[in-house]
């Protein structure tokens, strides 16, 4: 008696479990049949995904746009609000859903999850990285099909530096960088301290350019493509990019890519073909100079063009 108890209770919670299954993992046919491709960009993330005048602009947008027009589908823009790190962002946008983003005629499934995430940092070690019991952290994910190159830039004011040869004039001057970033950390760290007075902190690099914009700085550093994107919002001579390198900053260039269900592999790879040919024939860095951005190709390109000199 007992025992025909659990199994009609356990009936219903099975089946809303298939039934959450169903309603967020999107394989290939599913996504092709449905008409729509649910592709995740950052929000308020400009270059790369922001709303300009009520339309959704930047680089990672367009590139979702050209994913969408390649399959012939409809582009859903998911939109997402970083959590405190990689791993939370992974699971709240691609494999599992936020706890708070409920199905309200399902409560069991999450409302929304992308079928595909764009700017995902694409690291061979950090995708196989493991928890203390040897358990891979990122299992339910793949990253792949890089598409660019990023690396960190700083911009100074030109009235006030003649250049920055290295970044030991910043123990003098200060430099705006955005809080609880890796510039952020190397700035107040690096040279033992000595540059941290001359840190200041900003919610943003666009708000720590305004500060140099106001004088409350001398310089501002963040990723590339931000400063980029700043000095030709800015569009004024005066402000200008530096040269140096970051000596005993550890990792200063990486690749971008994409994130996909660890279940939906024929997506990643359908999405990284066309990925791919943009590469390849010039259209995304065409896409990059459209926002008046720098473009470099992932390192795999960079790798091959070499090995394509050579012979």
């Amino acid at each position: 008696m007992l025992r025909n108890k659990l199994k009609l209770l356990l009936i219903p919670l099975l089946t809303g479990l298939l039934a959450c299954e169903q309603a967020f993992a999107r394989l290939y046919d599913d996504v092709m049949a449905s008409g729509y491709i649910r592709i995740g960009v950052y929000k308020d993330f400009p270059p790369y995904s922001f709303v300009k005048d009520g339309n959704p602009s930047g680089v990672d947008v367009e590139i979702a746009r050209r994913i969408a027009e390649a399959f012939d589908l409809d582009l859903q823009l998911h939109w997402i609000t970083p959590d405190e790190n990689l791993e939370d962002d992974l699971r709240n946008n691609v494999w599992k859903g936020h706890y708070l983003d409920k199905d309200e005629e399902n409560p069991l499934a999450m409302k929304h999850l992308a079928d595909v995430m764009l700017r995902v940092p694409y690291d061979k070690a950090y995708a196989y990285k493991q928890d203390s019991l040897g358990y891979l952290i990122n299992e339910q994910v793949v990253m792949k099909a890089p598409y660019q190159q990023e690396s960190w830039q700083v911009a100074y004011d030109s009235n006030r530096l003649n250049a920055v040869r290295t970044v030991a004039v910043f123990q003098y001057e200060p430099i705006g960088v955005e809080v609880d970033s890796v510039p952020a950390f190397y700035f107040t760290s690096a040279m033992g301290g000595r540059m941290r007075n001359m840190t200041r902190h900003y919610p943003t690099p666009g708000l720590a350019f305004e500060a140099m914009q106001k004088g409350e700085v001398a310089a501002v550093m963040a990723m590339q493509s931000e400063i980029d994107w700043l000095l030709k919002q800015a569009g004024d001579p005066q402000y200008r990019l530096a040269e140096n390198g970051f000596p005993t900053m550890g990792k200063q260039t990486w690749d971008i890519g994409i994130a996909i269900r660890q279940s939906d592999r024929q997506l990643g790879y359908a999405v990284e073909e066309v990925l791919d040919g943009m590469i390849r024939s010039g259209d995304m860095a065409e896409l990059f100079a459209s926002y008046g951005l720098r473009y470099t190709k992932p390192e795999f390109y960079q790798v091959m063009a070499e090995v394509g000199s050579e012979n």
